[in-house]
């Protein structure tokens, strides 16, 4: 019997994840989604009974938005762990940052899987963290941006069919959910709204793009604090959701806009994403929460438990019990950070806050989007 993420939220988790890697130089190579299970354990927030394993997504499933010749492509690199020539140019599978790896196929699938069935645990309301999610560049014919699957867009397409027809994509990633927007551009369903900064990889999102119509863009510049994330939630974002008027939401939070995270250059603390949560908790009667990017395992995996324990309401403590800790001393991290890792990477979950000055420029972005109106 499933859990009832109308009583309590639930949590989609995998052991695929532990142990696997994109390469030892890649981004990639850092354990996450394990990390914050395991941290959840540790913290004793994890309830079986409010907690199921991600199913592997069936290829009817992924077909759903993915090319079958594509798909049939990841499979076979696979079980070769190769590709050839034709198949990295056609398809970028071992190109771009896109590695042939041990669960090059059966990774993103679970993802897939997960965020799939997060979307059918709240068909009746409810809310769902679904960490293992959240790979938003995968386009329906080829790798992108460490993405091979689209698991939101397949989880959005979930609810769509299930009969929702007015839902909300919010992505805060430090990168533009380019993906997502394009998969939905023509569909007046779908609100997708993302905070990304300007000019980073894939260098799309400008404030003038709206794609379809169905597109809002907020591209903020380097140094983004706490302050200025608050300000356009107030001003912007959360006007906006409350305009469409939302019978679900599907929030990406991407843990490369914190500070600490060395694919990005914005400053956001742990603190500020989990204002985000309980502030578009209570905007509609569905939410899942799918985790994306993040490149620093122990920023990931602190922000990452502490949004499963906003959406709980569980106490954070200031100073982590002995297992907490040890889970977070096991972590490796091999850029130079990891080398002499602060104390409290270790010691807490909250960050210290990163507030600042709201800059004229972030402003003016709130300004774009004040009076939003949607029939």
């Amino acid at each position: 019997m499933q859990p009832d993420p109308r009583i309590r939220p639930v949590y989609v988790w995998s052991e695929i994840y532990r142990g696997s890697t994109y390469g030892p130089k890649h981004p990639l190579a850092i354990p996450r989604v394990s990390s914050c299970t395991d941290l959840i354990r540790a913290m004793g927030w994890f309830d079986p009974a409010s907690s199921v394993e991600a199913p592997m997504a069936r290829l009817e499933q992924l077909t759903r938005f993915h090319d079958p010749d594509y798909l049939a492509a990841l499979q076979e690199a696979e079980r070769t762990q190769s590709v050839p020539d034709w198949v990295r140019a056609r398809y970028r599978i071992g190109a771009e940052g896109n590695p042939v790896y041990r669960e090059v196929f059966s990774r993103p699938a679970t993802s897939a899987g997960g965020a799939m069935l997060a979307a059918q645990l709240v068909a009746k309301g409810g809310v769902v963290h679904c960490p293992g999610g959240g790979t938003h560049h995968g386009r329906r014919d080829r790798a992108s941006g460490f993405c091979y699957l689209n698991d939101p867009v397949l989880a959005l397409m979930q609810w769509l069919d299930l009969g929702l027809d007015r839902i909300v994509y919010l992505d805060i990633d430090a990168h533009h959910g380019d993906g997502v927007q394009d998969a939905f551009a023509e569909d007046d369903r779908v609100l997708t709204i993302s905070v990304h900064e300007a000019g980073r990889w894939p260098g799309t999102g400008l404030v003038t793009d709206r794609a379809g119509g169905m597109a809002r863009n907020l591209p903020v510049p380097q140094g983004f604090n706490d302050s200025e994330m608050r300000f356009l939630m107030l001003q912007a974002v959360l006007p906006m959701i409350r305009a469409f008027r939302p019978q679900a939401i599907l929030l990406q939070s991407g843990a490369d806009a914190l500070e600490e995270d060395p694919l990005a250059k914005l400053g956001l603390s742990n603190n500020v994403y989990w204002e985000v949560v309980r502030a578009v908790r209570r905007l509609a009667p569905r939410l899942m929460v799918v985790g994306g990017g993040g490149y620093n395992p122990y920023t990931v995996a602190r922000c990452w438990a502490g949004i499963w324990a906003m959406l709980n309401d569980f106490v954070i403590p200031d100073r982590l019990p002995l297992a907490a800790e040890t889970v977070l001393r096991g972590l490796d991290y091999n850029r130079a950070a990891g080398r002499n890792p602060p104390a409290h990477w270790f010691t807490t979950l909250r960050d210290a806050p990163r507030d600042g000055p709201v800059r004229p420029e972030i402003a003016a972005l709130a300004d774009v989007f004040r009076d939003e109106v949607f029939t």
